[in-house]
């Protein structure tokens, strides 16, 4: 008697790696595009006038409409429509959004009738800024709902096997995006004379992050069609509103949310501003210095997660983790504040940046796995909406915050006010305060996970036990 057994596509090594590869190249253009800006800073004061405060809230735009409600929303779309059409819903307006941000930058539109009307109101914010935090607000919703997308997808893909490394390889590659930005965006804008080419430049790579993505798409429903699986909707955990409740009147969900927006508020927001500040902090190197030592920060996180999840998936030690990563997170905003400036060596920064993107890979390697131990399984994919939201929260105030302090405490600052008489292309700021700042937020963050230690203990959440059981 013959046995037929039929091979799922995901059994597959082949398969599901590719799969993997052409979801992470989304996230991978996706976070390429939220940093093109970043390192040359100096480039669009000069050229379109944006100063620090302005910058600033154009960065925070990317989150008002997570902080207002999409994400959530986002959440019911993926879990009533599933991943195909989330997946290429998000991609187009990832898209969408950079292209309006791409108008608004350009010379042409500095020309209409609409860019003067723009610019009529709300006078200290440019009509360039007002278009670019438009495109970056919509940009923003398709790229939270993206990286939720993409974590279901993966979970589908390789439940049973290697889930654990291929999330975290996609984070890794994800991470490499910024790495690149950071190593192109100044190059790309030296050559063309221009902070458009970059911005145009990351626009086409979003088209094929759509493409690729659409690619994937007809995987995923051969597969569905192998899993009998009804209309791609078959979903882990459906959101339930009702679960809201029960999530936020839990403690131990608002010590992790907590936990999150404090640790990332000290992160996402610096990548704006850090290639910048390298700039300011070693006596006013080009922009393609100060984002070739910057852009070791992501790159060392990325080559570090894999191996911190395989630490965490055998040995454990997910709560020390955390207080690991919260501490570097505070010496290494502190070294850029008080020692840099003084100390002026670019050998000190390269290092102090290795030491952020360990930092970068202790937290998130150990957060993530962590909250499926503290949350009921039940409620736990609206308890991630909601952590991702509070998170939204922080990233979304912290750069305007950032933005206002650093031209604040600059209005008095001697070399700041000669070099704008003097029309100069390279603003020297003086980031003391913003970095002073940002390691505040580290410590509320050591605090926090020095008390979840405590709350571990105590309740036996097991957040310093192996998730692989022997």
């Amino acid at each position: 008697m013959k046995e037929t057994i039929q091979r799922k596509l995901n059994d597959s090594a082949a398969a599901r790696w590719t799969a993997l590869v052409l979801v992470a190249l989304m996230m991978f253009f996706g976070y390429m595009f939220v940093d093109v800006m970043s390192p040359i800073q100096a480039l669009i004061e000069n050229q379109r006038g944006w100063n620090p405060d302005v910058f600033g809230t154009y960065a925070a735009s990317e989150y008002i409409l997570n902080v207002f409600g999409f994400l959530i929303i986002a959440g019911v779309i993926l879990d009533k429509m599933g991943v195909r059409f989330t997946g290429v819903l998000s991609a187009s307006m990832m898209l969408g959004g950079a292209v309006i941000k791409f108008i608004g930058i350009t010379e042409w539109f500095q020309a209409t009738g609409f860019a003067e009307w723009l610019n009529s109101w709300w006078t200290a914010f440019p009509a360039s800024a007002k278009m670019a935090a438009l495109g970056f607000m919509i940009f923003g919703c398709g790229c939270e709902m993206a990286g939720t997308t993409v974590s279901k997808a993966i979970a589908k893909w390789f439940k049973g096997k290697e889930m654990a490394l291929a999330m975290g390889l996609e984070m890794a590659i994800a991470r490499v995006g910024v790495f690149a930005i950071f190593s192109i965006s100044p190059i790309i804008a030296t050559k063309f004379g221009t902070v458009v080419a970059p911005v145009a430049f990351c626009t086409v790579l979003l088209l094929i992050g759509l493409i690729t993505f659409t690619v994937f798409t007809f995987m995923d429903k051969k597969l569905d069609s192998q899993l009998g699986a009804e209309a791609e909707g078959e979903s882990e955990e459906e959101f339930k509103f009702s679960d809201l409740g029960k999530i936020l009147s839990s403690q131990v969900f608002w010590i992790v949310a907590l936990l999150c927006v404090l640790y990332y508020s000290a992160i996402f927001p610096f990548q704006r501003y850090g290639a910048n500040m390298l700039q300011c902090n070693l006596d006013g190197i080009s922009a393609e210095a100060a984002s070739n030592i910057f852009r070791w920060f992501p790159i060392g996180a990325a080559v570090i997660t894999p191996f911190l999840g395989n630490f965490l998936d055998r040995k454990g030690k997910g709560a020390t983790m955390l207080i690991g990563g919260a501490l570097l997170l505070i010496c290494c905003h502190l070294i850029f504040a008080f020692v840099l400036p003084e100390a002026k060596s670019p050998a000190l920064a390269y290092s102090t940046i290795v030491l952020l993107g360990i930092s970068f890979a202790l937290v998130p390697a150990a957060l993530w796995p962590s909250v499926p131990k503290i949350i009921d399984e039940k409620v736990l994919g609206s308890a991630y909406c909601l952590i991702f939201w509070v998170q939204n929260i922080g990233l979304c105030f912290v750069p305007k915050l950032i933005g206002s302090l650093l031209t604040s405490t600059n209005e008095d600052n001697p070399a700041v006010i000669a070099a704008k008489e003097a029309g100069a292309d390279f603003i020297p700021y003086d980031y003391t305060v913003p970095l002073v700042v940002f390691a505040g937020f580290g410590v509320l963050a050591l605090l926090i996970a020095l008390y979840l230690k405590v709350v571990d203990k105590k309740r036996g959440y097991g957040l310093e036990e192996p998730n692989i059981k022997q």
